[in-house]
């Protein structure tokens, strides 16, 4: 019995050992955000993380430990042979998370949880934003990562599970195995107190890459998989009914609008534009090279200054500027039919009227599960690359933007109206190829982004150039809108408003005031609301208000994986769920700014769970 116990020991501290790997590997190859750190803070989190790695080595045990229970009476190498293979299976698992999660990062800003499984049903779409050159270089570093560790385990741990012979006291043994299998939810649980361990729970500092470095990604990735079906809403702050009176309050439909079109039933041609956010948009505050077509446009529409996505993937932005419905964190309502079948949206109130309408996009509709949203929207027509011929396509995504522009602009030289037509761009997404030559020099993420951003400003540009000649053009209205924007510096924080801040504009020949600003403050769940009511329509869509109403709230709320951010006027509170408390505050009163935000989240969630 003896034997067995140590044995189980050692392979506990195998698997001690892959996770501090893992962090190590993390830290690494992240080095320029970790260098901005002290060695004692980084230390610290290994420190720290020791919380889940052994709530992750717990969850490992469970099976050797109920299995050694049947090895007490049945002969033979059968159990040996499990655990080489059991073992093999979660380190090449273990090698393909941690590449994995280090690459994600770069982007993405937060520890890799179950959310990349979840565009597994589409491998080649999932693909899409890395280079051959990094899937070569991710597939040889798992290889070599589980390579090593397989070597490792059959060097170290494989013959001790080769020496264990029959005890004489069997039942005794086994009554021993399950009472400690049964204790091994002492370290799954992170100890005996009333709360299970969190993510959070490694946490230690305000700064988010420490806390980030602390988390084991293996019992993340785990942890929100088990979690991800949860009926309960893990964002309750306060009694729900508190909450919606607050939220009530917020998007209160009250006031007049400000009618901004010269006519009731405009045409409708909305561009989303692929990763586009202020800091490249020089009317906007920033980058005055990078998009100068969409900067001329500006001072012939009306500019939203200050607007925000309300999530950071194009799986988020979808039911947020079609059906006015806000991101979730962590999880994402696109993903779920049933869920986005219950969705109202701006396709299903213009049917109504008669509108035709059509979605264009030159990538795979499936990917994220697009099509059975758009479907569910109520599109009768749906352009996608299967429409295109291959020749066309770049390596990646698929159809460059201009193609994709040509064939609209050939769909549109004859078209039905009134028309709802919806454009989603892609070649602004990584790996940023673009079929012309660039305009900036340079070989940096940051520069193929910056050209590949102002290759589909010139094809947007060059649409709007042509279809001001068309028969259609008085009578339409052209909203520009981005899905999100990019993490572009290892400076910038995931949960930051530079991430977030986004360009829209109207403009077109429905567009009877031209050449204005609209400060107030809002976020892609306005959009339908807001368009609604300049056509004198109502519709269902809770959570937005009415961004051209001066009665109407000024705030706009957006979330990211680990929290919210809710800014006003007057305040502002990033709030990090996972840590429980703010990470960035500014202005009067953060802490009504906190209460707000919380209450719009839990209610946003409660919505999400109900449907």
């Amino acid at each position: 019995m003896k034997k067995r116990l140590l044995t189980l020991v050692s392979y506990s501290l195998f698997w001690m050992f892959l996770f501090f790997f893992a962090r190590f590997f993390f830290i690494i190859t992240h080095f320029a955000e970790a260098s901005r750190f002290s060695f004692d803070t980084i230390a610290q989190s290994f420190l720290h993380g020791l919380k889940l790695d052994i709530s992750a080595t717990g969850y490992i045990l469970v099976l050797p430990f109920l299995l050694m229970v049947p090895q007490l009476w049945l002969s033979g190498n059968w159990y040996r042979v499990f655990m080489k293979w059991y073992t093999y299976l979660f380190i090449i698992l273990a090698a393909a998370i941690t590449v994995g999660d280090t690459v994600l990062y770069k982007y993405w800003g937060f520890r890799m949880d179950y959310t990349p499984f979840l565009y597994l049903s589409n491998p080649v779409d999932a693909a899409a934003s890395t280079s051959n050159m990094q899937i070569i270089g991710m597939l040889i570093a798992v290889i070599m990562i589980a390579t090593v560790f397989i070597i490792l385990y059959n060097k170290s741990i494989d013959w001790l599970f080769g020496r264990l012979e029959r005890v004489r006291f069997r039942v005794l043994s086994a009554l021993i195995l399950l009472v400690l299998c049964g204790s091994l939810i002492i370290p799954i649980r992170g100890g005996t107190g009333v709360a299970p361990i969190n993510a959070g729970t490694v946490y230690f500092t305000r700064d988010m890459f420490p806390n980030h470095a602390a988390i084991n990604v293996f019992w993340n990735v785990g942890s929100s998989a088990f979690n991800m079906k949860s009926t309960v809403n893990p964002y309750t702050y306060s009694d729900i009914t508190d909450a919606r009176v607050i939220t009530d309050s917020l998007t209160a439909k009250n006031g007049n609008t400000r009618i901004v079109l010269n006519n009731s039933r405009p045409n409708i041609l909305l561009i989303i534009l692929e990763s586009f956010g202020n800091a490249l948009v020089g009317p906007l505050g920033g980058d005055p090279l990078t998009t100068p077509r969409l900067n001329e446009y500006i001072e012939e529409g009306i500019v939203f200054t200050n607007f925000y996505a309300s999530g950071s993937r194009t799986d988020k932005a979808l039911p947020a500027i079609l059906s006015g419905y806000p991101a979730q964190p962590a999880v994402s309502i696109i993903k779920e039919p049933k869920k986005t079948q219950s969705l109202t949206g701006l396709v299903k109130s213009f049917d109504s009227l008669g509108y035709e309408n059509s979605f264009w996009y030159g990538g795979d509709i499936n990917f994220a599960n697009f099509k059975s949203f758009l479907i569910s929207s109520g599109f009768r027509q749906i352009i996608t690359m299967n429409d295109f011929d291959p020749v066309y396509y770049n390596s990646k995504w698929g159809v460059h933007d201009h193609i994709l522009f040509e064939a609209l602009k050939d769909s549109m030289q004859k078209i039905n109206e009134p028309f709802f037509n919806v454009v989603l761009t892609l070649s602004s997404h990584e790996p940023f190829e673009v079929p012309v030559e660039p305009v900036f020099k340079g070989k940096d993420d940051m520069t193929k982004f910056r050209n590949s951003i102002h290759y589909t400003d010139q094809a947007v540009g060059s649409f709007l150039d042509w279809a001001q000649g068309t028969s259609w053009w008085d009578n339409t209205l052209v909203i520009l809108v981005a899905d999100h924007c990019r993490r572009n510096s290892i400076e910038v924080q995931a949960y930051s408003p530079e991430i977030f801040r986004i360009p829209m504009v109207w403009l077109g020949g429905a567009v009877k005031e031209k050449g204005i600003a609209v400060d107030k403050l809002g976020c892609q769940v306005d959009i339908s609301f807001t368009l609604l009511r300049q056509l004198g329509l109502k519709g269902d869509y809770y959570f937005a208000k009415d961004l051209l109403a001066e009665e109407s709230n000024s705030f706009a709320f957006y979330t990211f994986n680990e929290g919210f951010a809710f800014i006003t006027d007057t305040s502002a509170v990033i709030y990090d769920h996972k840590l429980e408390q703010p990470v960035y505050t500014e202005g009067n009163f953060p802490e009504l700014a906190e209460k707000a935000g919380k209450a719009f989240l839990q209610v946003v969630y409660d919505d999400y769970l109900k449907r």
